[in-house]
């Protein structure tokens, strides 16, 4: 098949992106001074860039898919193929969204309150349509970082910034007035690769793998042997994905269990299943579910 041209988004992800597609069965090998990481993949030809321009390159053909956030596709209002969504829980387990920002002390409670008012954000486009949609006139610039502090200094009268937890704008004696959108990372393709079958199976390929080992992201799996007397309280104790597999030991009446449950049950449950009378129990980490 012809090459699948995939970005990697460069910068907060990059790391834990190289650590998914590991999980999924792709190993890539990275250095700080080459934009063309490495995979064991003949059919794959990998590059870092920023999850700001990632839906550009994929529109514009010079990629055929990559990995970006849902902001950075409606800000550059991008024509592409989500293809499907990817939750790093392993990065942060609140969502990130970008929010309507100002003083604490200021008279502003809607974004209907900003009319005539100066915005700064790193997300213009965005920004610029929300705004224009419902007809509040305001002026917004461009910031290349320290958002906060630029509303703090009065060098704005709001800003649009991105936060998971909000602590950092509060703590910044800063409100937020209204949340213009919650953001997750997209797995995307551009309409010309996903409409060519052999680039589309592979990155239906990609995205399968790449969720599979997402959800097995803090599951583990169990195997014990337990009598068959007590199978029915050890299966009701444990908290599976699907009813545990059990098989008949050979020339005994004892079964092996085995099951996937989140890790964090696992130090709660080991010790219930062994005042049950079972023994043997094994657990092993997943690399993909499913």
């Amino acid at each position: 098949m012809s090459i699948l041209k995939v970005g990697i988004p460069k910068g907060s992800l990059e790391k834990s992106t190289i650590e998914l597609f590991g999980r999924a069965g792709w190993k890539i090998r990275s250095s700080s001074r080459n934009y063309f990481p490495s995979v064991d993949d003949s059919d794959l030809r990998l590059s870092l860039v920023r999850a700001q321009e990632m839906s550009r390159y994929v529109e514009g053909g010079v990629l055929d898919a990559g990995l970006t956030g849902k902001d950075w596709i409606l800000e550059n209002d991008s024509d592409v193929v989500e293809v499907c969504d990817l939750v790093y829980s392993k990065v942060s387990t609140n969502p990130a969204r970008w929010v309507l920002v100002v003083p604490g002390d200021s008279p502003c409670n809607k974004p209907e309150d900003l009319e005539g008012k100066k915005i700064a954000t790193e997300m213009v486009g965005f920004t610029k349509r929300f705004f224009e949609e419902r007809g509040i006139n305001v002026e917004v610039e461009f910031s290349w970082g320290a958002t906060e502090a630029k509303v703090v200094e009065g060098l704005c009268d709001a800003i649009v910034e991105v936060t998971e937890t909000g602590s950092t704008i509060k703590a910044h004696g800063l409100k937020i007035i209204e949340t213009l959108l919650v953001t997750n990372t997209k797995f995307i393709a551009s309409k010309a690769a996903y409409a060519d079958p052999e680039k589309r199976r592979k990155i239906d390929q990609i995205a399968l793998l790449l969720q599979a080992a997402l959800r097995a992201e803090d599951m583990v799996g169990l195997k014990m042997n337990v009598a068959d007397k007590v199978l029915e309280e050890v299966v009701e104790l444990l908290p599976s994905v699907q009813a545990p597999t059990v098989a008949n030991l050979f020339r005994s009446d004892w079964l092996s269990v085995e099951t996937v449950v989140p890790e964090s049950v696992v130090r709660e449950v080991v010790p219930a299943l062994m005042e049950l009378g079972a023994t043997g129990i094994i657990e092993y980490p997943l690399n993909k579910i499913i």
